[in-house]
């Protein structure tokens, strides 16, 4: 199970180097490439950190917007008929639009994932 650091809204991956036992890691989910290394995990966590800071010090600096992880907005490729099928069924039972419903969808398979204790929470 893959862990993240945490920091800002951003998370950070943490992966040895095999060839010299150094770990470095990322910031995850954002186009933006963003790196640090350490040799011990307190100190990559550190470098994590330190590494978010620049990132928005150097993009504020460029009037650039930073890049968000998880912004909220993801494109669903369902299929044709499965959509159709969605469409009709909220069509029928109007107030619901199809981003609703597969947001309920959604939640509802994450609550019987965290029930069934398949969906774990790292730090």
């Amino acid at each position: 199970m893959t862990q993240y650091f945490n920091y800002k809204g951003y998370q950070g991956t943490i992966e040895p180097q095999i060839d010299d036992g150094t770990l470095y890691g990322k910031l995850a989910f954002i186009r933006d490439l963003v790196t640090y290394e350490a040799d011990t995990l307190t100190t990559l966590e550190q470098e994590f950190r330190r590494s978010v800071d620049d990132y928005l010090d150097d993009c504020a600096a460029l009037n650039k917007e930073p890049d968000k992880p998880f912004k909220g907005v993801l494109n669903v490729r369902l299929g044709a008929e499965l959509h159709r099928k969605i469409g009709l069924l909220v069509n029928s039972r109007r107030g619901k639009s199809v981003n609703a419903f597969i947001c309920d969808a959604v939640r509802e398979k994450l609550s019987r994932m965290d029930n069934e204790g398949t969906l774990h929470h790292h730090r």
